[in-house]
């Protein structure tokens, strides 16, 4: 006979079904709208603004795939050791704190490297989001990367390609917008996942160079092994030809087949240039490459410093987004912590380090995000309606799979940001220091932290294009503010 917890699972699972075949079909529409869409038009505005100064000329987003928590991570909070028998509520963080480089402020145990660099840091601890009607990874994922709750009408945009589209290249050679460390096949929700990592309604020209492994970068940049330079070029004739050929070629716009030209003719210039070197990391000096190789993150934010370097406008850098693994850690969550602690932790100091050596840190904005973070009780937060998504329910402790931060939640989590103009040793909002894990003070929304990003990089939070019959704004309905005080 089925138990009634089972039989609750089950309809759980079911519901989370459906609802992700609603999102599929939603976002199959959404394609092809971009595909059909004409070219987008700078929208004159009905108010006066003007772009601000930016801060930043360039930015790397490290995107902690999966639902990073907090409390594991940038806002320790009550420590409590395994033990079997524990009441999970007394669960706030199975990591103790440690100090940093900045006097009174802590963070977990498992990131030392990263400690001695957060007085260069500005340290957001209430970014909040909303559950928008049920807690799904693509969903949060696709909200973060556009500004936009899925469905929409339009192909939206990511946040690299605005600034692809609106800032145009540093190096006309080199791509503005690449993305590291994400697999678009072979993994799950990869419809999901490739529906914002794109250019949108903007064109091919502005999406991403996708480079899932950072080690074979190097290869993706240069002409096969034994093809000579006119082979080469012949090569590249033909490509453009079938592309005009298109046997789809009537569900395609004008513009988005000349952007997808474009993008070809991009990617000849780069495999023609000497810039393509950047994408090599095996020129770094071995030191270098030892620091940064703590897996494929590591080898990314190496990868990302190297192109920033050279003239890359936009790079975002994961641990990649697979359902269950890395920081999706529906079980054994304080073991997975402390492994990706591992990986995260040389990396990212080293990368802030190195900007700062080569005096780019300034004029670099680093970028560490999540989708949301976790809690050992509440899905969601306090009065969500959302399905409990923990794959182990217990009350009490009894095996090492049951300790860690096993849900999803949105109400209080970290940001924290480097260079471009950020204040440096500063923390801005709090959290609540007991359950529920609130944000009690400052609360930060995606759009708020979209508007500051934006502001950064010299980007108004009201720039709008024209596109599919309907404005459609940087920061959603053009109404982002900044943070002011987080800018140094």
């Amino acid at each position: 006979m089925q138990t009634k917890s089972a039989q609750s699972q089950r309809n759980s699972t079911e519901v989370n079904k459906l609802k992700r075949r609603h999102f599929l079909q939603s976002l199959a529409a959404m394609n092809v709208a971009g595909w059909m869409a004409g070219q987008p038009q700078l929208l004159p505005a009905n108010e006066e603004f003007d772009h601000p100064a930016p801060t930043a000329d360039a930015c790397i987003l490290l995107w902690m795939a999966g639902g990073m928590a907090a409390p594991e991570t940038f806002d320790p909070k009550g420590y409590a050791p395994y033990e079997v028998g524990m009441p999970v509520g007394k669960m706030l963080s199975t990591f103790p704190a440690m100090e940093t480089s900045v006097d009174g402020l802590k963070i977990s145990a498992g990131l030392p490297e990263i400690a001695q660099v957060m007085d260069r840091a500005t340290l957001i601890r209430s970014a909040v989001q909303p559950d928008l009607g049920s807690i799904l990874h693509s969903r949060h994922q696709y909200h973060w990367h556009t500004g936009y709750v899925p469905p929409q009408t339009v192909a939206c945009p990511h946040l690299g390609a605005w600034m692809a589209k609106v800032l145009g290249p540093q190096n006309p050679v080199m791509p503005a917008f690449v993305n590291i460390g994400q697999r678009l096949e072979g993994v799950g929700e990869k419809e999901e996942l490739k529906a914002f990592t794109t250019g949108g309604f903007f064109g091919s020209e502005f999406g991403p160079m996708n480079l899932p492994y950072p080690e074979q970068a190097a290869q993706a940049v240069q002409p096969p092994s034994g093809m000579s330079s006119e082979r080469f070029s012949n090569r590249n004739r033909l490509y453009k030809k079938l592309v005009d050929q298109n046997p789809n070629r009537d569900q395609m716009s004008d513009y988005q087949r000349e952007s997808l030209l474009r993008s070809m003719e991009n990617a000849y210039r780069l495999l023609s240039s000497k810039d393509r070197q950047a994408f090599d990391i095996n020129d770094e000096p071995q030191e270098s490459r030892e620091v940064y190789d703590t897996g494929r993150f590591g080898r990314g934010c190496l990868l990302a410093r190297r192109l920033v370097e050279s003239g890359t406008r936009f790079v975002e850098v994961t641990t990649e987004y697979v359902p269950f693994l890395h920081w999706d850690t529906h079980n054994s969550g304080h073991e997975t912590v402390a492994r990706l602690h591992r990986e995260i932790d040389r990396p990212i100091a080293k990368l802030i380090r190195d900007l700062e050596a080569r005096k780019l840190l300034d004029r670099t904005l680093v970028i560490i995000a999540s989708e949301f973070s976790r809690d050992a009780l509440i899905e969601g937060k306090p009065g969500s309606n959302a399905n409990d998504q923990a794959t182990f329910k217990v009350d009490t402790l009894s095996e090492p799979k049951h300790y860690g931060l096993h849900r999803h939640f949105t109400g209080g989590t970290s940001v924290v940001m480097f260079g471009g103009g950020m204040k440096q040793g500063f923390v801005y909002g709090k959290t609540a220091d007991e359950r529920p894990l609130l944000a009690i003070e400052n609360p930060v929304s995606v759009i708020d932290l979209h508007a500051t990003i934006m502001t950064a990089m010299g980007i108004s939070p009201k720039t709008a294009f024209f596109t599919e019959g309907r404005p459609f704004y940087v920061t959603q309905d053009g109404q982002g503010q900044p943070v002011r005080e987080l800018f140094a």
